[in-house]
Formats: structure tokens, C-alpha cells, sequence
């Protein structure tokens, strides 16, 4: 009971409860904003209305969306300084450069188009006013980027040196911080993920409203564009999360082991599926594997030699001295199947999904649907799937759309959990940085406010979603169909003051 609400584990608990929560915005943020600006520019060039309907309604959930995300984020600030200032101190100068790059140029795009584009919709000409939203959405990309690149040095520090006088890591290369190879594997694959979340997010909400026959000319183009976003990047992060992988192999080779509870090394090292045991004795008591497929993962050799949990942490024991360098290998084990569980179930569902619906010159006559019309769920030539299993695969769809999430968030756990003992991967244990002039009390007072508070933002964000999913797509104004030509408008509408889009 003593160590379980000591401050450090009460930190930790804080930390990762703030942490996965704001992380279910951001990669839908970042998807958003660019299948937003796809739509949007899908409009300009074709003048179709169902792309600007598209656009206000996918858009406005994105400016939903970002507004919690900045909101959830700013907590993250308060906690470095008030439960992790050792860390804080430890890291600041290293980590000062990259979030300085983040807040001067990366927010610098996001405040100020986002701004643009909300109010410019009947100031600006339409391919001006298309351009903000493009930035925008760069604007989320460097973020994302920079942010990864801080973390990418918490799993592998490169670019500094240890001033022992002063207790700090200093930075001695700006750009190898920010281009070495996990900062770049990371960034890839927590991009393409968050396009399969922001993919199965717009298929499971066109379902939704297909499954009710509304608003069906906007839904039919959401929901292949969902699809298509769904497959292209669920490979993209089957692909990248190999070469992340292999990365991870070479740097941190117990968060692989610890991955498949690979307890002594081997060659032609299995792939476990299910394993049991015994941590306290370092062994499964139960265990399916598919021999030789760890060994490729790791190494692209299905015959190489993976070191296992003892290995490592014996060896990790002469390097550092006395202790326990293992993580909680049961988190470790399961945090990594989930994220790839959920994460391939949405791919799955993604390339059914474009099987049913494919496109109308793939089918023959009978089956084709128009714009107006729900599209038939084709199975076959000429067997379309009964109005029973129809509805079963809207419903399916629908919920879909919380698997990526949740594969986000167990990702997340897995990077995270998988590195401990290790704050800084063999520069910083945890326990050494948490603040020491905090007290239990006050971590469990700041863990339950924080709590509530995101409980209270949760309420709010479901219900706000809901409300505009519900209403679905806006009717349009001549306004909208007519934008200005040039900046401040083309009529008396000039010297309007600027009116909030929604």
C-alpha cells in the first residue's frame, strides 16, 4: 500500500492518466486537418457541392477536436514543473530547443491559419483560404514532429554531453537531436497511425448516418475517402512499425525482449502469441510462439540471435550496478498486442469495407447506386449482402472507429512503460527524476483534480461531438457557394466585421 501511492508511483499514475488522455486528440488532430484540407480542395477544383459540405462538416469537428487538445495539453506543462522538476532540471537544456521550434513555428502555423480559416470563409478568395487550411494542417505535422523528436532522445539521447558540475545533460547537436534514426522511425509511424485513426473515425461517422439513409451524397464521398485512408495507412504503419521495430532492436533491446517475454536468448528467436508465467522466476509456465519470426522482425534473419530478459538485465546490472532493469513485463507483453490487435482490426475492417463498396464500374449493372442512393454492400457478382448483415456491418463500422484510438493509446503505453526503469534510456532512472519537495499528499491532490477536470472535458467533448454528428452536414448559403474573389470581399460586404464560419 506504501509504494503504491508513494510519490513517485502516484507521479507516474498522473502522468500516464494526463498523458493517454491528451493523446486521443492529437491524432485525430492531425488527420483531420488534412483529409479537411483534401475535401476543401477536392471543392475548389471541382465547385461539386458535396466537398464544401463536406469540408464545414469534417472541419468542424477538427476545430472540436483541436480545442480540447490544446486544452488537455497545456497540463502537460504544469506537471514537468510541479512533479518531475529533477527531470525538468536534468533535461531543460536539451529539451528547450526542440519545444521552442514546436511553440515559434509549428503553433506559430496552427494559431494563425486555424484563425484565418475559421473567420476567412466569405473574406478571402477560395484558393487563398485553402492554403490556411493546408497550413494548418503542416502546421499539426511539425508539431507531431518536434514533439517526437524530444521524446525520440528519451529513448535514444544523442547529441550531448553530461555536465557533471552542474547535474545535466547539455546539448552539443541540435540537428542530430532532431534527425537521428528514432526520432525519424517514431515520426513515421505515429503519422500513418494517426491517419488510420482519423480514417476509421470518418468511416465509422458515414456509416452512422448511411445506416439512417441521411445526408447521403456527403457520407457515400466520406466514407471512401475513410476507406481509402483506412487501408493506405494501416500498411503504412504495418511498415513503419517494422522498421521502428528494428530500430528499437538495436537500442533498446530489453523493451523488444520484454515485448515477447523472451526470458533467455536464442537463436531464431519465436514470435510469441500467448505466453503465461512467473516474473519472479524469470520463465512462462505457458506459451505459443511461431518460431524464427522474432529473429526476422529484429534483425531481418529468421536464424539470428536475440538476447532475452535475464540476458539483458544482467548485463545492464555490470553496466549500471545493482538493480532491476526490467519493466512490467506483463504491460510491456500485452500493451504491445493490443496496439497491434486493434490496429489491424481497423485495416481489416478497411479493406472489407472497400471490397463492399467498390466502385460502380467494378459492378455490374444491377448493383450500381447513384449519388443520392445508399450503396449496395456487394459481396459477390450479383449477391449483394442481406438488409440484416448491411446493418451489421454499419454498426461494425461504427464502433470501428474507437479501435485505432485504442491502439494509440496502448502504442503509447508501450513506449513509455517499455523503457523503465529508464526516464532517459541509460542516462536517467525514474526515481531519480521526480520532484523531492513534493509530498504524497500533494501528487494525490493534483491526480484527483486533474482527473475530475478531464472527466468534466470528456462529458463536454462527447456530448459536443455527438450534437454536430447528429446534426450531420450543413445546408448551404450563397455566401458559401460564392466566396470573394479577392481579400476583404468583392461587394459591400467589405467593411462587415468578420463573422465565425459556424
Amino acid at each position: 500500500m506504501e509504494l503504491a501511492l508513494a510519490p513517485e508511483t502516484l507521479a507516474r499514475w498522473q502522468f500516464g492518466t494526463t498523458t493517454v488522455y491528451h493523446f486521443l486528440f492529437v491524432p485525430l488532430t492531425i488527420s483531420l486537418a488534412a483529409l479537411t484540407a483534401g475535401l476543401q480542395t477536392a471543392w475548389v477544383r471541382t465547385n461539386n457541392e458535396k466537398y464544401l459540405r463536406a469540408t464545414k462538416f469534417w472541419g468542424k469537428l477538427f476545430l472540436i477536436n483541436i480545442a480540447m487538445g490544446v486544452v488537455t495539453g497545456i497540463v502537460q506543462e504544469f506537471q514537468f514543473g510541479m512533479n518531475w522538476s529533477d527531470y525538468s532540471r536534468f533535461v531543460g537544456d536539451i529539451f528547450g530547443a526542440p519545444l521552442a521550434f514546436e511553440a515559434l513555428i509549428a503553433f506559430f502555423f496552427e494559431s494563425t491559419f486555424i484563425g484565418l480559416w475559421i473567420f476567412g470563409w466569405d473574406k478571402l478568395p477560395k484558393k487563398i483560404h485553402l492554403a490556411c487550411i493546408w497550413m494548418v494542417s503542416l502546421g499539426t505535422i511539425l508539431s507531431a514532429y518536434f514533439i517526437l523528436a524530444a521524446n525520440s532522445w528519451m529513448q535514444h539521447p544523442v547529441g550531448y554531453r553530461i555536465n557533471k558540475d552542474r547535474g545535466r545533460a547539455e546539448l552539443t547537436d541540435f540537428w542530430h537531436v532532431l534527425t537521428q534514426n528514432t526520432a525519424l522511425a517514431q515520426f513515421f509511424h505515429t503519422i500513418t497511425a494517426a491517419f488510420l485513426v482519423g480514417g476509421a473515425f470518418m468511416v465509422g461517422i458515414a456509416a452512422f448516418h448511411l445506416a439512417r439513409k441521411k445526408h447521403i451524397p456527403v457520407m457515400r464521398t466520406s466514407l471512401r475517402l475513410g476507406l481509402v485512408t483506412v487501408v493506405a495507412a494501416g500498411l503504412l504503419t504495418a511498415v513503419s512499425g517494422d522498421q521502428l521495430g528494428k530500430v528499437m532492436f538495436k537500442q533498446q533491446p530489453m523493451k523488444m525482449a520484454a515485448a515477447e517475454a523472451l526470458w533467455d536468448g536464442q537463436n531464431s528467436a519465436p514470435f510469441s502469441i500467448f505466453a503465461y508465467g512467473d516474473v519472479s522466476k524469470g520463465h512462462n509456465s505457458v506459451e505459443i510462439s511461431i518460431p524464427g519470426i522474432l529473429s526476422f522482425l529484429a534483425d531481418d534473419n529468421f536464424n539470428s540471435y536475440v538476447p532475452g530478459i535475464n540476458d539483458i538485465n544482467k548485463a545492464e546490472q555490470e553496466r549500471f550496478g545493482p538493480g532491476d532493469y526490467r519493466p512490467n513485463i506483463p504491460v510491456a507483453f500485452w500493451s504491445f498486442r493490443w496496439m497491434i490487435g486493434f490496429g489491424m482490426a481497423s485495416f481489416a475492417l478497411g479493406i472489407l469495407g472497400l471490397w463492399l463498396t467498390r466502385k460502380k464500374f467494378m459492378l455490374p449493372p444491377g448493383m450500381r447506386t447513384g449519388e443520392d442512393e445508399v450503396p449496395h454492400l456487394v459481396l459477390f457478382k450479383n449477391k449483394a449482402l442481406s438488409p440484416k448483415l448491411a446493418r451489421c456491418y454499419w454498426i461494425v463500422a461504427l464502433w470501428t472507429l474507437l479501435f485505432p484510438l485504442i491502439a494509440n493509446s496502448w502504442g503509447w503505453i508501450f513506449t513509455e512503460m517499455g523503457r523503465q526503469p529508464w526516464v532517459v534510456y541509460g542516462v536517467l532512472q525514474t526515481r531519480d527524476a521526480v520532484s523531492p519537495g513534493v509530498s504524497q499528499g500533494e501528487v494525490l491532490t493534483s491526480m484527483i483534480l486533474f482527473t475530475l477536470l478531464y472527466a468534466v472535458l470528456a462529458v463536454v467533448e462527447v456530448k459536443l461531438l455527438v450534437k454536430y454528428i447528429k446534426a450531420g452536414p450543413p445546408e448551404l448559403t450563397d455566401d458559401d457557394l460564392n466566396p470573394p474573389t479577392r481579400i476583404g470581399g468583392d461587394h459591400d460586404d467589405a467593411d462587415r466585421p468578420m463573422a465565425f464560419s459556424y
